[in-house]
């Protein structure tokens, strides 16, 4: 499918998450630093959404028993979770956030 623009850097300030819909996938982006991440949102543990969860610098917690994930590369920090989860490529073209889903 390649980049599609889901909305602006001004949506996510620094410390921030926020969740775009692209098309059937739900995906959350999260501004650590000013550097901006995007994951799949669904934890692969019983689906919740990990745009709900905490996030620390580059983990977020989900939720729910308290599964964590590095946004950089979809690990799983912590169980429960087996799996990790998919992240997607960011790229900012002026205002504008661009995921490659």
């Amino acid at each position: 499918m390649g980049f599609v623009k889901v909305g602006t850097v001004d949506e996510v300030p620094q410390g921030a998450s926020k969740l775009f819909e692209i098309e059937d996938k739900q995906v959350s982006v999260f501004n650590v630093g000013g550097t901006l991440y995007a994951v799949d949102d669904a934890c692969p543990h019983r689906g919740a959404s990990l745009g709900d969860g905490e996030h620390d610098g580059f983990e977020v917690q989900r939720p729910r028993h308290a599964a964590r994930f590095d946004v950089r590369s979809g690990d799983v920090l912590a169980p429960l979770a087996q799996e990790s989860v998919t992240t997607f490529s960011v790229r900012v073209q002026g205002n504008d956030i661009e995921l490659d889903v």
